[in-house]
């Protein structure tokens, strides 16, 4: 409880300051918890959050509001030229949690002699908010990379040749959105590098960079996301590792590989080969209508696989689908941009 008798210019000026950064911690939560609900759908966040909210309008005692008029406040009003550079939603979660942060701060050190409970409850909530802000700037991110995958058609896999970079960029260039990378030979050290490079490319046209197999080497770049086989790690235990930021797709073919993918929580799938492929010389094609079959109830985005060339895009959206990945086409092709340019128009155009 609030321990003191004395209205003097002291007290007063403790209060105003207590009022104020109750204010701001609460108006700062508010702007996080309508991102969780409106932004992010996130109901346990929601739930989280309002708790604070009420908890420190609780604690906003009348002798603080009162406060308010009795000595001026000679600074109301002032702004800085920050608030007008915050452009993303990332910004203004991380503008907002620090606003929290900073006022709760104040109230547990001005509290401490007059309110040491709510000295002690700014102090809790603060500590909570450092985790909040991170979980809601990790599946923000997360809500991106889903955006992109549902609205891009065109999934490229790398395949190693001298030029990759130059490659890859062309095909950014072109429009492409998703990059998944597949390491061949060289070391760790070299995979690294090479992947963190194709990260930079990929941030730099907006587009997503999903690692092929290597969980280590996607969470040492920075990947957007990782893709796994059927005889990779296994897709519970990745995400445990990965966490719940980045994008996890699986390759399948049947039914149970399908539902098993489904029931971990897999974000996208690969089915294929569709037809016969060089990439996969080992695989026999199961093709358009084995693959309708398997794809019909599918609530996620799915990509066909396997032989897919610039000649039969136009076959396979006559049967539906709407989604391709692409190796060979383009990854050897002449000229990767041109190339992919007209494989993004084909896939665009209604049939």
């Amino acid at each position: 409880m609030l321990n003191s008798n004395s209205t003097n210019a002291d007290d007063l000026r403790i209060y105003q300051i207590i009022d104020a950064n109750l204010d701001r911690a609460r108006e700062g939560l508010r702007v996080l918890e309508d991102w969780a609900r409106f932004g992010l759908g996130k109901e346990k966040y929601v739930e989280r959050i309002k708790n604070f909210r009420q908890i420190l309008g609780k604690n906003h005692l009348e002798v603080y509001k009162q406060s308010r008029n009795q000595i001026e406040d000679k600074c109301k009003g002032l702004t800085h030229q920050e608030q007008s550079k915050r452009k993303t939603s990332e910004q203004i979660i991380s503008s907002n949690s620090g606003r929290i942060q900073e006022a709760l701060r104040v109230i547990e050190e001005f509290s401490r002699l007059h309110n040491n409970e709510l000295s002690k409850i700014a102090s809790e909530i603060r500590y909570e908010v450092y985790t909040i802000e991170i979980d809601l700037l990790r599946l923000s991110k997360f809500k991106k990379s889903e955006e992109i995958l549902k609205e891009n058609d065109l999934y490229v896999i790398t395949d190693q040749k001298d030029n990759l970079l130059e490659t890859i960029e062309e095909i950014l260039i072109a429009g492409v959105r998703i990059i998944q990378h597949r390491f061949k030979t060289g070391t760790d050290k070299d995979h690294l590098r090479e992947a963190i490079q194709i990260k930079n490319l990929c941030k730099k046209y907006s587009s997503l960079f999903i690692v092929n197999d290597r969980i280590d080497i996607a969470l040492a770049s920075n990947a957007d996301g990782i893709h796994l086989g059927q005889d990779d790690l296994n897709l519970q235990t990745a995400r445990k590792l990965v966490g719940h930021s980045k994008i996890i797709g699986v390759s399948a073919n049947n039914e149970i590989d399908i539902s098993n993918a489904l029931k971990e929580g897999c974000d996208y799938i690969g089915i294929g080969p569709v037809f016969e492929t060089t990439t996969k010389t080992n695989k026999k094609p199961i093709g358009i209508d084995r693959i309708k079959t398997l794809t019909k109830d599918l609530n996620i985005p799915w990509f066909a696989i396997g032989g897919i060339k610039k000649n039969n895009i136009s076959y396979l959206k006559s049967n539906g689908f709407k989604k391709v990945a692409l190796v060979s086409q383009l990854m050897n092709s002449e000229d990767p941009k041109e190339d992919a340019i007209i494989i993004l128009k084909e896939l665009f155009h209604e049939n």
